[in-house]
């Protein structure tokens, strides 16, 4: 008897293999919102609506810190204060969720996750760090990895709900256990600051909505009948705000108190923080309706959102350290207060272009092949495609 011949093996054909190496490059190269978003220039396949959407969030999140200041005097300030902190950042969440759902534990995209998150995250805390001592004359306060400052603080949750990410691919409710989590979270005040875990709890929802969407979710969003609809909702929330604004204490809308902490009872903050968060739902899907799907002049700078995202933060945090709003009562004004609005806008988007993106990118996106081990079939594969 002769043994059987072997079954020769079948290979991919290369153009489909060629075509799923692009998709996936342009998945990861994409990854949303101010975390890991390349440097390189967009390339033809890039969703122009996604990068669309990450620099007019980015935008709003400059414009959102500058009205900070304004909002002790100006009812209308801080009415559109807390109307825009409803759902710039869950809007990069959401984004951030959606782009992550191909993440798991391999070793490229772990070493992604580390080069492209954690790295800037130890990067600008100590930056920030030294950045207060010097402008804010603070010569104490701490470097703690432990305890992000300012912005730093979402590259510190990107990581976690990273890693996270296969456990939400196998539960069967993932959006009512994230939920659940995060109103758990706000009656928690034992917590504590450590990586600012409220936040990282209570945004959580946000991040597993992203992980369980799908393009034709956000094609729902773009139909004309809900831009339409949008209009009338953003007016109300603005009125609402404007109500509120006496009111209320826009703390509610950073996530990062317990109900306990921000001054009242437990099982307020059962209510709060899942109303909080279909409000804030709602309004992301009225942000995204009028989001631009073609390509435009601000596109390219959707790639660099990580960059305007961190480094805003210096001239954010030096303006209060320096007094500029405090020692120009006309920035008080409405003019002044226009003035602010369009400044943040500019200085942001700079801060997303190419030559920015260049002299940063040892920070923002550093390689770091030298402090990861090779992998011996990488290696064999590239020695096998040079000999033939």
């Amino acid at each position: 008897m002769f043994p059987p011949a072997p079954t020769p093996r079948r290979e991919l054909p290369p153009a489909k293999e060629a075509a799923g190496a692009d998709r996936t490059a342009r998945a990861a190269e994409q990854s949303a919102g101010p975390e890991e978003a390349s440097a390189a220039a967009p390339r033809p396949g890039r969703d122009a609506f996604f990068d669309n959407a990450k620099y007019l969030a980015i935008v709003l999140v400059a414009m959102g810190h500058a009205w900070e200041p304004l909002t002790g005097g100006s009812r209308a300030a801080e009415a559109l204060y807390m109307l825009v902190y409803t759902f710039h950042m869950p809007a990069f969440i959401v984004i951030s969720g959606y782009f992550s759902r191909s993440f798991d534990m391999r070793k490229d995209r772990l070493q992604r996750l580390v080069t492209g998150v954690a790295v800037p995250y130890i990067l600008f805390e100590t930056a920030y760090a030294f950045f207060k001592r010097w402008a804010d004359d603070d010569p104490g306060h701490p470097i703690s990895l432990l305890d992000p400052w300012y912005l730093t603080w979402f590259l510190v949750a990107l990581f976690v709900w990273r890693l996270t990410t296969p456990l939400w691919k196998i539960v069967r409710w993932p959006l009512p256990l994230a939920l659940c989590i995060a109103v758990l979270a706000s009656v928690s005040p034992d917590i504590g600051d450590d990586l600012d875990l409220q936040r990282v709890l209570q945004f959580l929802p946000f991040f597993v909505l992203g992980l369980v969407l799908r393009p034709e979710h956000f094609r729902l969003v773009q139909r004309r009948a809900v831009r339409i609809a949008s209009l009338p909702i953003f007016a109300a929330a603005l009125v609402t705000a404007y109500w509120a604004a006496p009111r209320m204490s826009s703390a509610w809308f950073y996530h990062r108190d317990s109900a306990q902490e921000l001054g009242t009872t437990w099982w307020i903050g059962l209510v709060m923080t899942p109303a909080l968060l279909g409000c804030s739902l709602v309004m992301v899907a009225c942000f995204l309706s009028w989001v631009p799907r073609r390509r435009m002049w601000c596109t390219a700078l959707g790639a660099g959102t990580l960059y305007g995202y961190l480094l805003h933060g210096f001239l954010a945090k030096g303006s209060r350290f320096w007094g500029w709003f405090d020692d120009n009562a006309w920035l008080h004004t409405p003019l002044g207060e226009i003035a602010v609005t369009l400044i943040a806008a500019v200085i942001v988007t700079a801060l997303c272009t190419p030559p920015v993106r260049k002299v940063f990118r040892f920070a923002m996106e550093p390689t770091m092949d030298w402090a990861f081990r090779k992998d011996p079939a990488d290696t064999a594969r590239t020695r096998e495609r040079a000999g033939g």
